[in-house]
């Protein structure tokens, strides 16, 4: 009975030893919904948020954290991914080179128009200055995606509803900089 007792008592103080140290290394994981509160999706979207969506899948080189807030007007949800390292899978690849292959070649292009078909994929990506280390929005017959790199992770957000291209640009750097604030 007393070599139970001694064994429980130092199960428990190992756990609660092993839960106090400061792991040097460990990653912690970042769910996209914690980025931005329902409030400020609201705030800028001027509708309100009835819910959040969280999910999270690897494709054994990166971990992609997505949210996705449902508007009490649908078509003013807003969507947000996160996209780092899968640190389980230990790949020398990082979102940051991801980025580079993406957004290198348009670093001093100019912003083309296209017509027909081309303007099914959307324009080329467009740089965004003083937002994150690197931005680009990349439009599309459905408005845009904002792209921003921060660090080795970058994030992108899409904003719904019935705004013209530059009004969901401002919409979208607007989310971008409260996210930067949390990452």
């Amino acid at each position: 009975m007393c070599r139970l007792l001694f064994m429980c008592l130092v199960t428990s103080l190992l756990m609660f030893l092993g839960g106090c140290t400061k792991r040097g290394g460990v990653s912690i994981t970042r769910d996209a919904c914690n980025l931005l509160s329902k409030e400020e999706v609201e705030s800028v979207q001027a509708a309100p948020v009835n819910e959040t969506k969280t999910s999270e899948h690897s494709d054994e080189v990166f971990l992609v954290s997505q949210c996705f807030y449902t508007a009490a007007e649908f078509s003013k949800s807003v969507t947000l991914a996160l996209v780092r390292s899968d640190p389980k899978q230990g790949s020398k690849r990082s979102p940051k080179d991801f980025w580079k292959e993406k957004f290198d070649p348009y670093q001093d292009e100019e912003p083309k128009t296209k017509s027909g078909d081309e303007k099914e994929q959307g324009s080329a990506p467009k740089k965004i200055e003083g937002l994150g280390d690197d931005a680009y929005w990349v439009g599309n017959r459905f408005g845009g995606m904002l792209y921003v790199l921060r660090g080795d992770a970058f994030i992108s957000i899409g904003v719904g509803g019935t705004d013209d291209e530059d009004t969901k640009l401002k919409k979208s750097k607007a989310l971008a900089e409260k996210a930067l604030q949390h990452l």
